[in-house]
C-alpha cells in the first residue's frame, strides 16, 4: 500500500488508494505526523502495511517541501520501505502528457515544463511565446493527486529509485 504526501501548497493532502484527506493547517510541521496517523487509522491501515512512500517534491512552498520530504524520509527510514519523489510537473503531465504546464510562483514569474522542456522558472513574455508549441496549457488548475499513487508505481517497477530532494527551480536568497 503506498501512501502519498502533500504538503507543497498551504495545507495537507494524504492519498492511499482511492482514498484522499484534505488537512487545513496552521503549522503543517505539527499537523503532518498527527493527519498521517488519523488518515491511516480512518482506513484501518498500520504503518507495517505501508509499502512505498510518494512525496511531492516541488515546486511550491519552501518550507512545506522540506518538511514533507524529511517526514517521508524519517518514515521510509523507520518501516524500510523506499521514499518516491514525485514533482507536480509529472503530475499534470500524467494526464496531459503533450501540455505546456505554466504555474505562477507568485514572484512575479512561473515555474514551467512539459516533456521536452526541463523545469524552470519563466517570465510571462516567453511563457506565451513557448506556450503555442503546445496543443494546451495547464496548471491554473489544481492537479490530480490520485496521478501520484500511478507515478509512484510505475518509479518502482522502472526501479527509478531517485532519493526525494525539495526541486527548487530557483537560487536561495543565500545563493544569489
Amino acid at each position: 500500500m503506498i501512501l502519498i504526501i502533500n504538503t507543497s501548497g498551504r495545507d495537507i493532502e494524504l492519498l492511499l488508494d482511492d482514498k484522499h484527506m484534505h488537512v487545513e493547517a496552521e503549522k503543517q510541521s505539527t499537523a503532518l505526523p498527527t493527519a498521517v496517523n488519523d488518515f491511516l487509522s480512518q482506513n484501518n491501515v498500520l504503518m507495517k502495511d505501508l509499502t512505498a512512500i510518494g512525496v511531492v517534491v516541488g515546486p511550491g512552498s519552501f518550507t512545506g517541501i522540506r518538511m514533507g520530504i524529511a517526514y517521508a524520509k524519517g518514515l521510509g527510514i523507520g518501516l524500510n520501505i523506499p521514499v518516491i519523489p514525485v514533482n507536480i510537473f509529472e503530475l499534470y503531465l500524467y494526464d496531459t502528457p503533450d501540455a505546456f504546464v505554466a504555474l505562477d510562483s507568485g514572484r512575479g514569474d512561473f515555474f514551467v515544463a512539459a516533456k521536452d522542456l526541463q523545469p524552470c522558472t519563466m517570465e510571462i513574455d516567453q511563457v506565451e511565446v513557448d506556450q503555442m508549441k503546445y496543443p494546451q496549457t495547464v496548471g491554473h488548475l489544481p492537479f490530480n493527486l490520485h496521478n501520484a499513487k500511478y507515478i509512484v508505481e510505475n518509479k518502482i517497477k522502472a526501479n527509478d529509485l531517485q532519493p526525494a530532494i525539495p526541486m527548487y527551480l530557483r537560487p536561495s536568497y543565500a545563493e544569489k
